[in-house]
């Protein structure tokens, strides 16, 4: 018996590096495409408006699709879920490979590619939950902080995989090795994930905080708190990953190389962030106090930036770092957060409600920003960027006392 939950307690850690591939893929594809714009407004020959259009596509299709995997993947499984969306992932972009490149004349329509883009998106949005679910099935509650967090930082591993080979690839071998080298890696990591993956099944007493309740999630407002405060906190991040580039060129000119290496150090050290938050945090049992902690260092940051936006490069810069650090820190530990409060029974579709709201604000930010900007200037996007991230502080709050009032009628 003991060598049984040895091995099992191994096997584990084989899943999690399962979770991670996993989602090191689906990034590779969904950071990789948007890094080729400038190549694609080329080939393609397409106008600002319609490649903004084509960039967005994936993330509208995860959208959408997030809370509705969650649900599949609560009643499919981890594994049969996990397979669907890579492997039709990689067919999407086999499809875009064969058919939706340019080809001498022949140039393909905007529509046609952001459809099937949203569609790879759609299918493919569901590794999110998936993997996550697979993580809280396996891990205790004392581990699933680190563990998720492990997972998470795989998001900006994959970005950073996608955003070098993509644009090599097409520069030497074209669109179609591009599309079509993506979609061999779906479907390699579908064999992994089919031949590498064991289904464990869930019992009552790894359900989390919520095991007393049978109620799905999507009815009760202490989860949707959570997932609404990690749409608050996706605001910074997003910010400074879309904007803070034009924001230090236009307002500070610095070089792209050096900004390069401070959106770089903003990404590595976020990543790093969540790993060290979920390893102290499963330690101390305060995954909800650190994340309030995080939601006040963001909006203050946020707020004093839009404040001294036109003064000393060196504070700007500090305070917009600061701002992107905790845009980034919360992942790990908010993803943990709303599927423990949901019950690991619950995992996947606690998981696709956070997601959903995550790649909604990820959608919406690109075009929010330019608006604000031409109302009440980087003043005005930092100071909103700055409160936006300082509700999720009430949400949180509002939803430990839910929580605690249903145990407290449950004891």
């Amino acid at each position: 018996m003991d060598t049984l939950y040895s091995t099992a307690s191994r096997y584990r850690w084989i899943i999690l590096l399962i979770g991670v591939l996993a989602q090191i893929t689906f990034a590779v594809g969904f950071v990789g495409v948007p890094v080729t714009g400038v190549l694609m407004r080329e080939d393609y020959q397409f106008t600002l408006s319609q490649l903004g259009f084509v960039l967005g596509c994936m993330g509208l299709g995860v959208a959408i699709s997030e809370i509705a995997w969650g649900v599949l993947t609560d009643k499919l499984g981890d594994k049969i879920v996990l397979m669907i969306g890579l492997g039709g992932m990689g067919a999407a972009f086999l499809a875009i490979s064969i058919w939706l490149v340019p080809n001498g004349d022949m140039i393909p329509s905007y529509i046609s590619l952001g459809v099937l883009l949203i569609l790879a998106g759609a299918i493919g949005g569901s590794i999110n939950s998936a993997s996550g679910s697979a993580v809280m099935t396996w891990f205790q509650d004392h581990e699933r902080g680190f563990a998720m967090s492990i997972r998470q930082t795989a998001i900006p591993v994959g970005g950073a995989i996608g955003s070098v080979t993509f644009p090599f690839i097409v520069a030497g071998y074209g669109f179609g090795a591009a599309f079509l080298s993506f979609a061999v890696l779906c479907f390699a990591v579908t064999l992994l994930v089919w031949f590498g993956m064991k289904v464990k099944e869930v019992g009552q007493a790894a359900a989390g905080t919520s095991q007393a309740s049978d109620v799905s999630p999507l009815k009760r407002m202490s989860v949707w708190n959570i997932a609404l405060a990690g749409c608050a906190l996706t605001f910074p991040q997003m910010a400074v990953l879309t904007f803070a580039a034009v924001f230090l060129t236009d307002e500070h000119h610095l070089s792209m190389g050096t900004i390069s290496l401070i959106l770089f150090g903003v990404q590595l050290g976020g990543g790093a962030l969540r790993i060290i938050t979920g390893r102290l945090t499963d330690k101390y049992k305060n995954r909800r106090q650190v994340l309030r902690w995080i939601a006040v260092i963001a909006a203050v940051a946020g707020i004093v930036l839009g404040l001294v936006s036109h003064q000393n490069t060196f504070v700007v810069v500090t305070l917009l770092a600061i701002t992107g650090l905790a845009g980034n820190a919360w992942h790990g530990i908010g993803y943990t957060e709303i599927a423990v409060a949901a019950g690991v029974r619950y995992a996947g579709t606690a998981l696709g409600m956070m997601g959903a709201t995550v790649f909604i604000v990820s959608f919406v930010i690109p075009y929010m920003i330019p608006i604000i900007l031409g109302v009440a200037s980087w003043t005005g996007v930092w100071i909103i960027v700055g409160i936006t991230a300082f509700l999720a502080f009430p949400l949180l709050v509002q939803s430990v006392k839910k929580i605690e009032n249903k145990e407290v009628k449950h004891a």
